[in-house]
């Protein structure tokens, strides 16, 4: 072997600098959150490996030609990935509990506050529109949504958004519930409510996707895609007759899509673009929008809760965010914590599934304003 070929073998280790090793590290701890505390591991790990890959210095594998650069175009840049994801998730979302009980529609809009405080902070702290509605749709708590808003927007933000957007959603069973006991009293904590079930028609389920995509496509033309790969997934649920259709939206179709998603989402996360000021502002931004949502619907449930003369539990206003079901589970678990005898999960469910159309409304209301005001 001649020098000339040492110094090739040797050109990609020296090309290596301290960013690229950091942003390898931070692949990694995300790869051991999924595998070793099972923290939202179906996007974690290929988000953490797409990270290692991209920060590999010489292979090209991010650029025009290279395997993560050509997914990046066709599924990133041209929203495909996150809206093939809406199909699945419409697909395995029964607004049941929701048409039940309509006004838990109230808190799923509570829980969609955060987005809106989180912009006017970003905006405060230097960030121009765009990047602060990006921010901002983190409180959401919908990583499709996010990366779907932040890819239109502000799309040199979307590794740290969909990280900060995808890690928070794995510790909401962290952070929830602290909020949740600071801003209730037990006594509302140990309000039960009976859950009665009423017959909701399969015309009603048929027609609430067709009419919600009507709806949401006049008032905001731009939200259009998320709103009806959503309901779509759902219709095709709700129908009943295309079965295996929805079992393909939900597995087949969802998971492809999500492993594409996370190893391109992992591979924007370049040393040189990653490792910034910014960053760390976005994740400690995208933190305080998850405590404002789940601050926003509990407010919300107490104002219920003094309008029913005590008969509403403020709890399931935690429920209202797009975190579905974890979220619903959690008040579930909360609210036994204190009476083991109250069963909160259907009524919770309701707020949930309220949250996660309405994180997918947000998302196209900042779309349809920035539209305009750009």
């Amino acid at each position: 072997m001649n020098i000339n070929q040492l110094l090739e073998l040797l050109q990609a280790p020296m090309q290596l600098t301290w960013q690229m090793v950091v942003m390898m590290m931070i692949g990694g701890v995300l790869i051991y959150l999924a595998v070793a505390k099972d923290y939202e591991p179906v996007l974690l790990l290929p988000i953490g490996f797409g990270a290692i890959l991209t920060n590999l210095p010489l292979t090209g594998i991010m650029g025009d030609e290279g395997l993560l650069g050509l997914m990046y175009e066709a599924g990133i840049k041209t929203e495909l990935f996150p809206l093939l994801i809406f199909i699945g998730v419409g697909a395995m979302t029964d607004f049941g509990p929701l048409l039940e009980n309509p006004k838990m529609a109230l808190l799923g809009a509570a829980g969609q506050i955060g987005i809106f405080g989180t912009l006017m902070l970003a905006l405060t702290l230097g960030f121009d529109m765009n990047e602060a509605a990006s921010i901002g749709i983190i409180g959401a708590i919908d990583g499709p949504t996010a990366i779907y808003v932040s890819s239109k927007l502000a799309p040199h933000l979307l590794g740290p958004i969909a990280v900060a957007a995808y890690s928070y959603m794995s510790l909401v069973p962290i952070i929830q519930p602290p909020v949740m006991r600071l801003m209730t009293t037990d006594a509302e904590r140990r309000v039960r409510m009976p859950y009665t079930q009423r017959e909701i028609s399969k015309t009603a389920r048929v027609l609430f996707p067709i009419i919600v995509t009507i709806i949401v496509s006049l008032i905001a033309p731009v939200a259009s895609p998320l709103i009806a790969t959503l309901m779509f997934g759902n219709l095709m649920r709700e129908s009943g007759v295309v079965d295996r259709l929805s079992q393909t939206a939900q597995n087949e179709i969802a998971n492809v899509a999500t492993i594409f998603l996370g190893l391109t989402i992992g591979a924007t996360m370049t040393g040189h673009n990653f490792i910034r000021m910014d960053t760390l502002l976005i994740l400690a931004v995208g933190l305080l929008a998850f405590v404002i949502d789940t601050a926003g619907g509990v407010s919300l449930g107490k104002i219920m809760y003094w309008v029913s003369g005590g008969k509403f539990n403020p709890l399931i206003g935690a429920a209202g965010i797009s975190a579905f079901p974890m979220s619903a589970r959690i008040v579930q678990r909360l609210g036994q914590e204190y009476d083991f005898e109250n069963f909160l999960l259907m009524h919770a469910m309701g707020a949930n599934t309220a949250g996660q159309l309405g994180s997918v409304i947000a998302g196209g209301v900042v779309l349809a304003l920035l539209t305009g005001f750009t």
